[in-house]
């Protein structure tokens, strides 16, 4: 799927989200990259086998409850 010299991450690598964008759709919250990754805006992901990558984006530290 790739033509990116080198290639980018394939859709099973860990670094997948560092491939090109093919097309992006803020005002949709959607992004498709080369590797036929979409990616959400929320951080989730749905890979071309049909796989679901729940969101992951890091919690914002004013909103964790710590026990005193």
């Amino acid at each position: 799927m790739c033509q990116h010299q080198p290639t980018c991450p394939s859709a099973d690598s860990t670094d997948r989200e560092a491939a090109h964008l093919v097309a992006h759709h803020p005002e949709q919250g959607w992004s498709l990259l080369c590797n036929g990754v979409l990616h959400f805006e929320d951080t989730g992901e749905l890979l071309p086998d049909g796989r679901v990558i729940a969101p992951h984006r890091p919690l914002d530290p004013g909103s964790v409850v710590t026990a005193a």
